[in-house]
């Protein structure tokens, strides 16, 4: 498998230089950064996320102060408890985003952020003391657990929120393939686990966090 130092001087190559990779590496936060934020920011991040899949962000962070009223600041104890009438009622909302299926997404993922309280003491939580080494387990929990949260959405949620995470873009997903890691894009747990594998390899070499890896992968070939 290539090393990473190889990995880093085709980016530097195709960016220019160091600096132009290094300044456009996503932000990361500590475990103890990850551990302050209530979870109501959480699981409002969690909810744009859904809301931005196959729409303009700006689009949907215009609209967001409307959502955060409209759904009482995200706090998961009201909002797990929303009857289908209180649903069609933000249906109605025109400074919502009208989408029945997200918005009915709410309510369940309402629950999967009071289980993670209970099984962890918040969301923050959960997130700081998952191994680094089993991102894609994050993904699946949110895939298996949530509503609305396959695809790329865990890893976006993710990166919404600071936490360390490669994303399976499409140029990572083509520079995976030029070094024979997987074969097509990573939609199976087969997949995602030799993708992960790969990650942390990488990770072990290079002492950087997964999600700047991702980024300087993704230069090697965008």
């Amino acid at each position: 498998m290539i090393e990473f130092r190889d990995l880093m001087a085709l980016a530097v190559n195709r960016k220019g230089g160091v600096k132009q990779v290094e300044a456009q590496l996503p932000a990361v936060k500590t475990p103890a950064q990850l551990r302050k934020p209530d979870d109501a920011f959480y699981f409002s991040a969690m909810t744009r996320r859904i809301f931005r899949a196959g729409l303009t962000h700006a689009l949907v962070d215009a609209r967001w102060p409307a959502f955060e009223e409209a759904f009482f600041g995200f706090d998961p104890e009201k909002l797990v408890l929303m009857p289908d009438t209180m649903l069609e009622d933000r249906m109605q909302d025109t400074r919502l985003i009208r989408h029945w299926g997200k918005m009915k997404a709410i309510r369940h993922n309402a629950r999967l952020v009071l289980d993670l309280r209970e099984e962890y003491g918040s969301v923050g939580n959960w997130l700081a003391d998952w191994p680094a080494e089993d991102t894609v387990g994050i993904w699946m929990l949110l895939k298996k657990r949530g509503r609305q949260l396959g695809g790329n959405s865990g890893a976006a949620f993710l990166r919404m929120v600071g936490r360390d995470t490669w994303y399976p873009t499409g140029d990572v997903v083509a520079a995976l393939k030029s070094h024979n890691i997987i074969d097509k894009a990573p939609s199976s747990q087969r997949d995602q686990r030799a993708a992960q594998a790969a990650f942390n390899a990488w990770q072990a070499e290079s002492g950087r966090p997964q999600a700047h890896i991702s980024k300087i992968l993704a230069f090697t070939v965008g």
